[in-house]
């Protein structure tokens, strides 16, 4: 069984994934399992997961027919994982640009002990660590991040970082339905834990930890005026 099952979305990736990193890390970290979910790329996405997957028995991808958006993408990916039974006790995702680096998946596990919900990569940028982002888009995220807290009701410093780590069966249960919103699902998984458990329960076991690195990465595919687009439909949303 694998210690631990991660989600890569992928929407026409072919020119930036970054293979050979991908290709050291499982092979140093046989334990830990990759699922990576092409989410109806029109390049040569596909053909890039053949060749990365092929020799390697703790990487595999799934393919979705159409383009559903990097929240339907995941949720698909985690079902996937969860109905095998070596997908191991915890599923999360990863952005697949490596913003958030590979190597932070270790610090992940290693928080994510019995009767923990959730690891979530901080960017919280502090000395010792190495958080690189433009002026504004810190300000920008600060911003939102804090309305966020106060929307939700939880003490949570970054909920948009591209790195979780959730147990499985939490996680499972509140996926087995789509999202509301294309990129803001996040907050609506924050949410709906916190629908099943109450605020009390949810900061007792979640953990944001914070990340020991984390570049911005030119050609992002997330826009601001989608995540707010998308943080009203969550509002209005029975």
């Amino acid at each position: 069984m694998s210690e631990c099952t991660i989600i890569i979305p992928c929407y026409n990736e072919a020119e930036r994934l970054d293979t050979s990193s991908f290709a050291s890390f499982m092979d140093r970290y046989p334990d830990i399992a990759f699922l990576f979910v092409n989410d109806g790329s029109t390049d040569r996405t596909r053909d890039v997961l053949i060749r990365l997957c092929a020799a390697r028995p703790n990487a595999s991808f799934w393919e979705l027919a159409e383009n559903s958006g990097k929240a339907e993408a995941v949720r698909q990916g985690i079902l996937k994982a969860a109905e095998s039974e070596s997908c191991g006790n915890f599923i999360g995702f990863w952005d697949a640009d490596l913003s958030t680096s590979l190597e932070e998946i270790p610090r992940f596990l290693a928080c994510a002990r019995p009767g923990i919900w959730m690891v979530s990569g901080c960017r919280l940028r502090r000395l010792g660590g190495h958080v690189e982002r433009s002026l504004i888009r810190h300000i920008l995220g600060r911003s939102f991040a804090t309305i966020i807290s106060n929307y939700l009701d939880l003490p949570v410093y970054d909920t948009q970082c591209g790195a979780k780590l959730y147990a499985r069966e939490e996680i499972t249960a509140v996926t087995n339905r789509p999202f509301v919103t294309r990129w803001f699902f996040d907050v609506e998984i924050l949410k709906r834990m916190k629908d099943r458990h109450g605020r009390s329960a949810m900061i007792n076991n979640c953990y944001e930890l914070p990340l020991q690195q984390w570049n911005e990465i030119v050609g992002s595919k997330l826009k601001y005026a989608a995540t707010l687009k998308d943080f009203i439909k969550l509002i209005f949303s029975r």
